[in-house]
Order: structure tokens, then sequence, then C-alpha cells
């Protein structure tokens, strides 16, 4: 079983901070009881993936504290990041007759703790959130930092809230199940915060067991999980709502979303098309923001650990534009970029010419993340 390490996310102006613990699924009750919930009703959502492994232990370990909880099992996908699932999250709660004590839970990847993140925030005005992570983006990311909310036809989180959870329990052996392509999706999401990490310590761990990493080994996992969770909360106690240093969050991101809005929801996983988004960053970053060619191509190393499916390679630019018009981050009709200056330099820009542009993500699909240049 993983040892048990912890961080807090203090959050500057505001009493609120939380803890998240890299502990066994079985502690996650003690742990919200230390976070004074106090044992009650809970509702626990979660998909039919996840709840084949983890439904029985999770509501046996919360009944042998005193809880009772009631579960609400939805179906995989990004598709249930939908108004209907979540009005179906809202009719059981409501039905069951819950209060502002009650807490959610929600238990899963990243697609159910935004969904149930963003119950959490509209029912009976807020009720208290329990971030119970199962998959490696969420564990390293998702989990962190009060971001909820689902999808809109017009594009990717475009309704939702800021709630921050009352905890975080994330068991690193629950990742020993994630299937092979979610794995190697979330490793996405590791990769871009050791890009963002101004000392290295991630960049540097990444390098130096890369093996260990893409193999899945327990304690390459162990230890990487913490590591990559705690660049993650440290940049969302900068900036809680992504008015500022928040944004640089978002590195491959402008693409990626674009990726995944083009081919419909699902056809690749979120930390494919973010990995295929970095690299388009990587180069840009290269043409147009002072990043030198040797920590690119370091970097762009790194990306390879994510194999990006051929339907998303084949995208043109102009496939993407439409997508890439109704992105959240823009400011008025300019979309913006996160590029690096230097890793662990990211800035946020809206300043990049179409041909740069145009070069960046011809080169990284057409090569798959080789530079280019």
């Amino acid at each position: 079983m993983p040892t048990d390490e912890s961080l807090t996310v203090s959050l500057p102006g505001r009493a609120h901070s939380y803890p998240v613990h890299t502990a066994p699924l079985r502690e996650a009750p003690s742990r919200m009881e230390a976070a004074d919930l106090q044992p009650g009703r809970c509702l626990v959502v979660t998909d039919e993936n996840v709840a084949a492994s983890y439904r029985a232990p999770l509501e046996a370990a919360l009944r042998a504290a005193g809880w009772t909880p009631r579960t609400l099992v939805l179906p995989p996908g990004e598709a249930t990041k939908s108004d209907e699932q979540l009005r179906r999250i809202c009719d059981e709660a409501l039905g069951w007759g819950i209060d502002r004590e009650t807490p959610v839970v929600a238990l899963g990847g990243g697609v159910i703790g935004d969904l149930a993140g963003f119950a959490a925030a509209t029912l009976l005005r807020g009720v208290p959130l329990v971030q119970v992570p199962t998959s490696l983006v969420a564990q390293v990311d998702s989990s962190l930092g009060g971001k909820t909310g689902i999808n809109h036809a017009t594009g990717k989180n475009l309704v939702g809230a800021f709630w921050q959870p009352a905890l975080v329990v994330a068991d690193p052996d629950a990742l020993a199940t994630l299937p092979a392509r979610e794995w190697r999706g979330g490793l996405a999401e590791v990769v871009k915060h050791a890009f963002l990490e101004d000392d290295g310590t991630l960049l540097s761990f990444l390098e130096k067991n890369r093996d260990a990493v893409a193999a899945r080994t327990p304690d390459a996992v162990r230890k990487m999980v913490p590591k990559g969770a705690r660049v993650k909360a440290r940049i969302v106690e900068q900036d809680e709502r992504e008015a500022g240093r928040r944004a640089v969050l978002n590195f491959g991101h402008t693409l990626g979303h674009a990726v995944e809005q083009t081919l419909g929801y699902g056809r690749v996983t979120h930390g494919e098309a973010v990995a295929l988004g970095m690299r388009a960053a990587l180069v840009l970053s290269r043409r147009a923001g002072g990043l030198s060619g040797e920590a690119a191509d370091r970097a762009l190393r790194l990306t390879r650990l994510v194999e990006v499916p051929p339907e998303a390679t084949r995208l043109s630019l102009d496939d993407l534009r439409p997508a890439m018009q109704s992105d959240k981050k823009n400011v008025g009709s300019t979309v913006r970029f996160v590029l690096l200056r230097r890793l662990g330099a990211p800035f946020v820009t809206g300043e990049v010419s179409d041909d740069d542009l145009r070069a960046a993500w011809d080169a990284a699909r057409e090569s798959e993340g080789r530079a280019g240049f």
C-alpha cells in the first residue's frame, strides 16, 4: 500500500484550505472526519467502470466509520459531463432529502470529479465535496483546484463553477487497474506539470525514471503522484480563479481542447489531445517564445510517453479554428496560448502569428513531436 503523503492547498485571502492525501482508499472516512466532516449521510457519485472495483470497498469503509452512503452509478466517458447527468445527481440528492452537511463524494476520474463537483457547488447553494480520484489525471490535476463543470455543445467545460473540495484522498494503488490508454493519457498532465515547475524536480524525476513510469511500477507511481499534485497545488494557491498565474496550467490545452471538440468528445482521451497540443506548443515556443532548441527537444521527448491516435494528427489547423474561437481562455476574438520562455517559465500570450501557428501544428501532427527546426 502507498505511504501516506499529504500536502495542504492554502488559498490566500480566504479561510478555506484543504488537505490532499496520498493514502489508501480505506482511509477516506478517517480523513473526512479529520477535515471536520461528521459521520452521517453522504452521496457517492461514480461511474460503472470505477464502481466495479471500488464501490464496495469504499461503501464498506464508510459504513464502518458510521456513515450512511448512497451511491449513484453513472455511465462512463466524457459524454457523462452533461446537463442530463447533472440533473440525475440533483434529483437523487434532493429526493433523498440531503442537507447542507451532506457531502458529495466523487469517486472516479476527471469526468466524475468535474460533474459531481458541479453538483456539490449548486445543490442547496453548496454542500461539501470530497474528491476520491481514481485516474492519474484526476489524482495529479483535476481533483485539485476547485474547477467543476459540464460540457456544452459549443465547447468543453463552458458551464461550471469554482468549488473547492473539503479534502482529496488519492490512492495511487487504484491506478493499477486503469486501462493502459487512460494511464498514458494521464501522463500528459504529469508531463505538463513538469514543464511548468520552476525547480525542475518533477522533470528530472520523469527523465530518470522514464521506463519505470511507462511500465507503471508501483514505487515509481507512488512517488510520482504527490510530486505531480504538488505542482498543481502550488499554482492554485497563487491564483484560485485563473485570473493570472493559474492560466499557465492550460499549456497544450488551446489546441488540445480544439482537437477533442472537433473530433467529438470521447474519440480521443483528454490526455492524448493535450499531448498533441503540447507538442505544437513546444514548437511554437521555439519559434515565438524564446525556448531553446535543446530545451524543446528535451521536452518533446517526454511528450512521446503519450501515443496520439492517427485520427487526431489528420486534423488540419483549419479544422480546429471553429473550436479555438470558442475557447474560454480567449479575450474577445483573440485566441490565447500558453508558451515557454524556458522550461519552468511559462507565459500567456495572444500574439501568435498565423504562420507560426500553422507551422507548429503541422510539425506536431506530421512528425508526432519532431521539432522540425
